[in-house]
């Protein structure tokens, strides 16, 4: 234990949770839209499950995320994944302005959160395992420090969108504009994105747009097809 007693150690400890603080944000915003689908007494079971079901995830990506983010295709496959969570959630979050809401289900919304953050935390566990520097204790215990941090922004991120329903239009947005990016990030694509760099930034508006247009389209019409029934 002799390591905690230096200052490597507590320096590389604060990188990790500064860069868990920065890279969160997205998985805080898709955990709120999963678990606002759930009564209110199951809100906080799905975000303090799914955030730390995440962390877990994330410590075992860490050991092959290098070795899957040179798969080709994998990322085209990842983003089209988030592309059809986005729209989900989304839909769903708009049908739930009817009269007759319908909740979801606890396993739905953890298996939501697992698999956007499945997609999402690829990357960036690269960044976590730098600033670890092999060092697994030191890995380990950053991430299981970053679990109230997530569960905080989860938690304050459904009390807006209960507020303010636009958020959760931008929040769909959001997951959007990382699956575009995701899309393009593939190493199949690396040639095609040197050559043409602005195609990351219109992967993403174009992922951002797809998300908010169809989800929107498809809760419009399971409404009207409510109202009509």
């Amino acid at each position: 234990m002799e390591f905690l007693s230096t200052p490597d150690f507590w320096i590389g400890l604060i990188k990790i949770i500064w860069i868990n603080i920065i890279l969160s944000g997205d998985n805080a915003v898709v955990i709120a839209l999963a678990a606002r689908s759930l009564p209110p007494h199951q809100q906080k079971k799905a975000i303090v499950w799914g955030s730390g079901a995440a962390v877990v995830l994330r410590i075992v990506l860490t050991v092959v995320a290098a070795w899957l983010l040179e798969l080709p295709y994998l990322q085209i496959v990842g983003g089209l994944l988030l592309l059809w969570i986005g729209y989900q959630l989304l839909a769903e979050g708009e049908e739930e302005e009817g009269e007759a809401k319908e909740y979801g289900t606890l396993s739905a919304a953890i298996r939501t959160i697992l698999l956007a953050d499945l997609v999402m935390s690829l990357d960036n566990v690269i960044a976590v395992a730098a600033s670890a520097q092999g060092n697994m204790v030191l890995l380990i215990l950053g991430l299981a420090i970053s679990i109230p941090l997530v569960i905080f922004g989860s938690t304050l991120m459904i009390k807006l969108m209960e507020r303010f329903p636009i958020i959760v239009v931008l929040g769909a947005a959001l997951i959007g504009w990382v699956a575009g990016e995701t899309i393009m990030s593939d190493v199949s694509l690396k040639g095609v994105l040197a050559a043409n760099p602005w195609l990351h930034y219109a992967a993403a508006v174009a992922g951002a747009v797809i998300v908010v247009v169809v989800g929107k389209w498809a809760a419009a019409r399971a409404n009207s097809k409510a109202h009509a029934g």
